[in-house]
């Protein structure tokens, strides 16, 4: 009988947990999707790419903004890949059905995984949102209606967001600087990604785990929280967005989780392409759009 590594896993079942391309044979195809819908996106909308929040090489971000002249709301997208692969410019796919519904589209770079470590990436991802509602009008975006999401690990991100102090991270930011996230298929937990053949590459060490694990830590400045994840998806996944959403709500936090039925890991995302896709519209509801 082999040794249990997390719960009820042993370390092959553990790995096989966090492991979202060994099941889902074609991942590629939907990864090609992103890549076709995000350089249409470059293509057919107005944008402003590789604009520097930092001083850094990686401290980027493409900006997608909505037509008009009012200040609109302004969503900021952070990718997946394990904090350790992707770049922004695969994930311009958002842009296309939220764009024309009225909102701009911030995504987001960040260094990766092991050129920094966690703690790096996190304060990296926090200076941007910091910078993005201070820069707002620069582009047309209101930072008072500011909504985040993220695929992953960066739904991890996302909610990393959501739980951090603004006003003690920097002078004269608001409470509410984040007004709302939707933290697809992520990760808020760290402890069994620490435990399984994820940390070969990561190298999370159990300080690293309890000081980035959003389940753990209290939410900050009211909003509401959606934690859609597919039916499809492993056991893992599933309790990791029910288990993050019990704990917030006990918290007092206003956060549901999402089990999507038919979709896995790689599907749930690519809802956002469509415009009338059920999550694209509750995304659209937490920027106040119709």
């Amino acid at each position: 009988m082999n040794d249990v590594v997390f719960r009820s896993y042993d370390q092959d079942a553990l790995d096989g947990e966090y492991n979202n391309r060994a099941k889902v044979p074609d991942t590629q195809d939907y990864k090609d999707v992103q890549a076709r819908v995000s350089e249409a996106v470059r293509a057919e909308y107005a944008s402003r790419l590789d604009v520097a929040y930092g001083p850094g090489p990686d401290d980027r971000v493409d900006i997608y903004p909505a037509a008009g002249d009012a200040p609109s709301p302004v969503h900021v997208f952070f990718h997946g890949g394990y904090w350790r692969q992707n770049h922004r410019q695969e994930f311009g796919f958002v842009a296309q059905a939220l764009v024309p519904a009225g909102a701009t589209v911030v995504v987001v770079e960040y260094t990766l995984i092991p050129e920094i470590d966690m703690d790096a990436l996190v304060d990296q991802c926090r200076r941007c949102m910091a910078w993005v509602w201070r820069e707002a009008a620069s582009f047309g975006a209101d930072r008072d209606n500011i909504t985040v999401s993220g695929h992953s690990a960066g739904g991890h991100l996302t909610v990393m967001m959501m739980a951090t102090d603004w006003p003690a991270y920097g002078p004269g930011l608001p409470v509410t600087l984040v007004k709302a996230g939707c933290a697809i298929s992520g990760i808020y937990d760290l402890e069994p990604v620490r435990l399984s053949f994820q940390n070969e590459f990561l190298g999370f060490t159990p300080d690293i785990v309890a000081r980035n694990s959003p389940m753990f830590m209290e939410p900050k400045g009211g909003g509401s929280l959606l934690l859609p994840v597919g039916g499809l998806e492993g056991p893992e996944f599933i309790r990791q967005s029910e288990e993050m959403a019990a704990a917030w709500r006990a918290k007092g936090m206003d956060t549901m989780a999402w089990v999507m039925p038919g979709l896995h890991h790689f599907s749930t995302i690519n809802q956002l392409i469509d415009p009338d896709s059920e999550l694209t519209e509750e995304v659209k509801a937490q920027m106040d759009l119709d």
